[in-house]
């Protein structure tokens, strides 16, 4: 009795006040969540090193491979905000694991598909099951850190984001390339198999239990916003994914207009919901957040840039100097590690570098981009100086996301953070759409003739526009401040 005394009052408030202090619980619930996004991010990329091989397999036409490859992304995209309010009103642990259980079931099913409509609707399944697991990473992170364990949390969350897109590449040319015991494409769907059953066993143990009292209860789920939210995304993300396959018919353009029409009604919808004291799923007040506006916006560009950089950049290196795509994906690797670094230690640098540090960021991305287009423009591989300007995106990119990031939600309110993260994870995987089909077409629209030489010109004019962007990500922020 007598040895037990003491030691209550020093790990009570250790635990209660702040669970980040913990060596143990927090380190290993941090790595559970950011394991389970790491493996969803991979899914988005890793098929595209194995979509020619399912084409030759499956016999797949040019429309159903692309359902193969986008059908994850769409659903995913369509349903992430839906996630996140499921996890306030039904509990972040529940949540969570319920979509990592459903994603790994998929994956399992994407692996033993038999024909391609098997695979396109498992594809579909799979993203709904990211949806809800992926809302709950920002949420359990919002939730179980505080004040630097948190900003170290959110830098290695952005590290991940940045490496996924990477790795996917790498991993997927590996598995193919391999082709273990004559399996083909499907180890890039099995690997996630072995991956999720560890990160369920490991998060039923760690995650925290959800507390009834805080759960959002009042309104619900709110239906007809999910259902008006759902066809705005839906009728905004298919026409992106598929148009530029189908030279843009007139269908894609309607969609379009549709989807903004949409979304009109969607937000009048949730304000007028707010005014009567409902729970609208996407929340006026979190919209009306400090600097939440600015950093949609940010985030949203610099996610498009990093999208389209990687998806123009290896069309490029594959497509036109014939490297594989085990090569391809490793050329990134130094954007990817940079990323990392810069993300997990920009809170310590100097406190006059962090106030330019978003702004800088996109001034060093868009000198990148145009680096890179101009040491390929010749057609020939770059030299050792790709390498430079790889690294220096890796480092813009990571400065002109992560700072935005952890800004935003700082600012949120604790009851909000669900619709907040809900909020950012979707702009995060609309951006990247958004990017891969505006620079896209504009890279593919100019490949006028095949060879090296033209796809260099091509992806010269898009590296200047993907600079363009890059200004516009940094001047939002000075004229914010000037108002």
């Amino acid at each position: 009795m007598t040895t037990t005394a003491p030691r209550t009052p020093r790990s009570t408030p250790r635990t209660s006040k702040d669970p980040t202090t913990d060596s143990g619980g927090p380190r290993l619930l941090l790595a559970a969540v950011l394991a389970a996004q790491f493996m969803a991010l991979l899914d988005t990329f890793i098929v595209n090193a194995a979509a020619p091989t399912i084409r030759a397999e499956l016999r797949t036409s040019g429309a159903d491979l692309q359902l193969v490859v986008a059908g994850y992304t769409i659903s995913y995209a369509v349903l992430l905000i839906a996630g996140a309010r499921l996890g306030a009103t039904s509990g972040h642990r529940r949540v969570f694991l319920g979509g990592l259980a459903a994603f790994t079931a998929f994956s399992l099913a994407c692996g033993l598909a038999a024909d391609t409509g098997q695979l396109i609707a498992f594809r579909f399944l799979q993203g709904a099951g990211a949806a809800l697991m992926i809302p709950q990473v920002l949420s359990l992170i919002q939730r179980n850190f505080t004040a630097e364990g948190r900003i170290r949390a959110l830098g290695a969350y952005s590290a991940v984001l940045a490496s996924g897109a990477a790795a996917g590449q790498v991993v997927g040319g590996v598995l193919v390339s391999a082709d273990l015991f004559g399996t083909g494409w499907r180890p890039v769907f099995l690997v996630n198999v072995p991956i999720g059953l560890v990160l369920l066993l490991l998060g039923a143990k760690v995650l925290p239990r959800d507390r009834q009292a805080a759960r959002v209860r009042a309104g619900g789920l709110d239906p007809a916003g999910l259902v008006l939210l759902a066809a705005a995304v839906s009728l905004f993300t298919v026409p992106l994914v598929l148009g530029q396959e189908q030279d843009w018919p007139l269908w894609s353009w309607l969609s379009l207009a549709a989807s903004a029409v949409v979304l009109a009604g969607l937000l009048w919808h949730e304000a007028r919901l707010a005014r009567r004291r409902g729970a609208p799923l996407i929340s006026p007040r979190v919209l009306r957040s400090p600097g939440i506006g600015l950093a949609v916006l940010r985030i949203a560009a610099v996610m498009a840039v990093n999208a389209a950089f990687l998806f123009t950049v290896t069309l490029h290196f594959q497509g036109a100097l014939g490297h594989s795509a085990l090569r391809a994906g490793l050329m990134f690797a130094p954007s990817a590690v940079v990323f990392g670094v810069v993300a997990t230690t920009w809170r310590r640098w100097p406190t006059a570098w962090q106030r330019a540090l978003v702004s800088a960021g996109f001034v060093l991305t868009g000198v990148a981009s145009a680096a890179v287009g101009l040491l390929l423009r010749d057609g020939g591989d770059g030299g050792p100086l790709l390498y430079a300007a790889f690294v220096a995106s890796g480092v813009g990119m990571a400065a002109a996301y992560s700072p935005t990031l952890t800004g935003a939600l700082a600012k949120v309110r604790q009851e909000d953070a669900a619709d907040a993260s809900g909020l950012l994870v979707t702009v995060t995987q609309l951006g990247q759409i958004v990017g891969v089909a505006l620079f896209g077409t504009l890279f593919l629209g100019r490949l006028t003739e095949p060879g090296p030489q033209a796809s260099a010109d091509a992806l010269w004019v898009t590296a200047l526009a993907l600079s363009g962007a890059c200004v516009l990500g940094a001047v939002a922020g000075l004229v914010r401040k000037r108002r």
